[in-house]
């Protein structure tokens, strides 16, 4: 039998369609009871036969017949559920066409998603009007990566396509942002971020300037360490003094504002400095001072400093050029200074810069100095990597158990397509272009991470949470570099690989790397990288009229199946965002179902360190304070995290900042 889509397009019936329906209908209403659906299944897919034995019916002929048979079975309450559900469906399909402009949209995105889809990835004319679906969108990237299947000699380019497009439609993995915007178009510049060497000369300053312009002109994001100027007020040979590296992070800020990127964002930034360099105070208080608002700012912290806090003792300040000491300087004074300042701003954040050379798999071409700007990508200059994120939250079966072998499938073509992207990429400069071809990084990295724990009833802050995110992070390093090494053997190892650590093949000198993924989250409808939700529930208006409610799915199943759901309960976790001071939910449901402020900032650690345990990149990851958390809070905060073995730490106390993003009433 075949069926007809609402798009016209013409597929095989699938009955499994049919129960999945019906099943989410009854279980609604309280009847959980699968052998019942599937008898009930049965009857519909033979009165669809009955009634259709030579024509194609569609999706709404089908739909009357599923209707009709539970009224006349007299399961009026699933009946009921249905029927408000395929209302809920049509409305919700009209409201899509009407952001689509007529367009009809076939995708399991939420309206939400469309909304995010819209504003930032779907294609549109010279005339701004959107002229593609999402599904359309992830056939396009599909197309992309697929096609570079050829230069491989690869005769199932065709059939790789299809599984790209296979766990792309099916949200169980999205790449990055840049490469949903621009696969398949006259821009082919995938790559998100990238690091910039600053040298110590006005020539090498502004040559990086200018090479920022023309990355961020295309959407990327840049890194840059600053450690190599010279100290503010040193004499120069023209009778003149060095204007320090703070004043040339002031400049590259001010260039990022006149370098509006599509959708009206400033280009990402991260400066850094070395915590040996003479002018670190002056550097870690820069955003109180100046704003700097396209960058992020961190300290780049060694063991030897933080030993020095630790035992309250001196430590050197350095020339940048020569590395010769200048001076000695209490550890613990400028310790505080750095402390108090995240704690006022949520800026600098630390890279603990000795961990992240120990993980360097090239250190025989150098250190790395610095990261991309959400603080996931270590690199060195003129390096960077294609990024996507699988989805966790979707490799849990009804079982409630990991479904592991399909995450290994998934896992390992989200290798390979990442791995096309490189070759199918343009890149904005010649020696990106030659540095990235010749170390062929990768970054896949996760989102989903707490619908996952939502399903399986884990505690986010718990011992068994954090040795179920060790062993999927565990299991994902061991997947990809398997995966890594088949293509290896396929296509060669990455022209770098005689300088680097691997004993065995590799196709790729990195591989994973836990980004953010705010908007691609939202894209998927579900928690973003490794993060807990910020809350469970929201609502919002958009375009000035359309009202758009969020309740986290996995929760709202819980409260129906422990019988607690109610409007009036989940209007109330609409606007509180958390559960934890509402009567009437189950104490049990309130561990499991914990938001951003719910969890300690031990507990945000923790869960950061243990999947940082078999990460070879880093994790962006926030570290979330309460509005009255003390500054000694957040010095012990950063000791855990220098313990714990993590790359980086960035914290932010609520409310630090005035124009934060979403807030959550505490009543």
């Amino acid at each position: 039998m075949q069926i007809q889509k609402r798009n016209g397009l013409i597929v095989e019936f699938d009955k499994e369609r049919i129960i999945l329906a019906i099943y989410k209908a009854s279980k609604s209403v309280g009847i959980d009871d699968i052998e019942l659906v599937k008898s009930y299944s049965e009857d519909v897919v033979k009165k669809v036969e009955e009634k259709y034995p030579t024509a194609i019916p569609n999706v709404e002929d089908i739909q009357d017949i599923i209707e009709g048979d539970l009224i006349a079975k007299e399961q009026t309450k699933i009946a009921k559920a249905y029927i408000l559900y395929r209302q809920k469906r049509t409305e919700l399909r009209k409201t899509k066409q009407t952001l689509l402009n007529g367009l009809i949209d076939d995708s399991k995105l939420s309206l939400n998603g469309l909304l995010i889809a819209k504003e930032r990835y779907l294609l549109r004319d010279e005339h701004r009007i959107i002229i593609e679906t999402p599904l359309q969108l992830f056939r396009r990237v599909a197309k992309t990566s697929g096609g570079i299947e050829k230069r491989y000699g690869e005769k199932k380019a065709d059939e790789y396509e299809e599984k790209f497009y296979n766990i792309i439609s099916t949200l169980k993995f999205l790449p990055a942002g840049r490469i949903l915007a621009n696969a398949g178009t006259k821009n082919r510049m995938m790559y998100s971020s990238f690091v910039i060497g600053v040298p110590d000369s006005m020539k090498g300053i502004f040559k990086a300037l200018l090479e920022k312009a023309l990355i961020q002109r295309l959407g990327g994001g840049i890194g840059f360490s600053f450690s190599r100027l010279r100290q503010r007020a040193t004499p120069l040979q023209s009778y003149a003094s060095a204007s320090g590296p703070v004043a040339f992070i002031d400049l590259f800020d001010h260039a990022s504002r006149l370098t509006v990127q599509k959708g009206k964002r400033l280009g990402a930034n991260m400066g850094s400095l070395s915590i040996e360099h003479p002018d670190i105070i002056d550097f870690i208080t820069a955003k109180d001072r100046l704003g700097l608002e396209s960058f992020n700012i961190s300290v780049e912290v060694t063991d030897d400093f933080m030993e020095a806090v630790e035992k309250n003792k001196y430590y050197e300040l350095k020339d940048p050029a020569t590395k010769l000491p200048l001076k000695k300087i209490k550890a613990k004074q400028v310790f505080d200074i750095l402390v108090f300042m995240a704690w006022k701003n949520a800026d600098p954040g630390i890279l603990f810069i000795d961990r992240i050379n120990k993980d360097n798999p090239l250190t025989k071409l150098g250190k790395i100095e610095t990261t991309d700007p959400c603080g996931d990508q270590p690199l060195t200059p003129y390096d960077g990597c294609p990024i996507g994120a699988i989805n966790l939250a979707k490799f849990v079966g009804t079982n409630k158990s990991i479904n592991w072998n399909e995450l290994s499938t998934t896992t390992k073509l989200s290798v390979r397509f990442l791995d096309n992207i490189i070759d199918a990429s343009r890149f904005p400069l010649s020696a990106i272009e030659k540095t990235v071809l010749a170390n062929r990084r990768i970054g896949i990295g996760v989102m989903g991470w707490a619908d996952m724990l939502y399903q399986l009833k884990i505690c986010y802050e718990s011992e068994e949470g954090y040795e179920l995110a060790e062993k999927v992070a565990k299991f994902l390093r061991d997947t990809v570099r398997e995966e890594s090494e088949n293509l290896a053997n396929e296509r060669g190892v990455f022209p770098n690989f005689k300088n680097s650590i691997f004993k065995t093949k590799q196709r790729n000198a990195s591989l994973l790397a836990i980004a953010p993924t705010g908007s691609r989250s939202i894209l998927a409808e579900t928690s973003p990288g490794i993060e807990p939700h910020f809350a469970l529930g929201y609502r919002r208006t958009v375009f000035g009229s359309i009202e758009i409610s969020y309740l986290n799915q996995y929760f709202e199943t819980s409260a129906k199946e422990e019988g607690f759901f109610s409007e009036e309960t989940m209007k109330v976790v609409g606007e509180k965002g958390s559960i934890q001071n509402i009567d009437g939910v189950p104490q049990k449901i309130k561990k499991v179902f914990v938001t951003a402020h719910d969890i300690s900032p031990e507990g945000h650690i923790r869960m950061q360190s243990s999947f940082q345990k078999y990460v070879d990149n880093a994790i962006s990851k926030t570290i979330n304070f309460p509005e009255d958390v003390t500054i000694t809070d957040v010095e012990k905060a950063y000791f855990l995290a220098w313990k714990l073995g993590c790359k980086g730490i960035t914290v932010y106390r609520d409310k630090s900042k005035e124009n934060q993003i979403i807030n959550i009433s505490n009543q």
